[in-house]
């Protein structure tokens, strides 16, 4: 991953590990970091933001987030978000949010 950067205020200390990926610091010292992982609203939105820039598969999207999240509920998320008409599969499985500059407009 990308350097850590901190965003927000002191009420709100967010670690930016990359342009699409902002974890909440739980704990902090100098030797050790220590996050949350998202739960499945704030997972929600890291996909999306995720699709927002160019289509991806379910791998590229688990490169980004092993560790963070596993395999089925990045499958489980994009399941849930294809049903409710946010997000479209192509057919060599890559995913696009709808809106997003690299979607093509066709649905397979």
């Amino acid at each position: 991953m990308s350097r850590k950067i901190y965003v927000g205020n002191e009420s709100q200390n967010l670690l930016e590990l990359d342009k699409d990926l902002k974890l909440k610091v739980l704990y902090e010292d100098p030797e050790v970091i220590v996050t949350m992982a998202p739960n499945e609203s704030e997972l929600k939105d890291i996909v999306l933001d995720m699709l927002k820039s160019e289509p991806k598969t379910i791998k590229d999207i688990h490169s980004k987030l092993a560790g963070i999240a596993s395999e089925d509920k990045i499958r489980r998320c994009l399941t849930k978000l294809v049903n409710e008409g946010i997000v479209v599969v192509d057919e060599e499985g890559r995913y696009s949010a709808l809106g997003s500059n690299k979607f093509d407009g066709e649905i397979s």
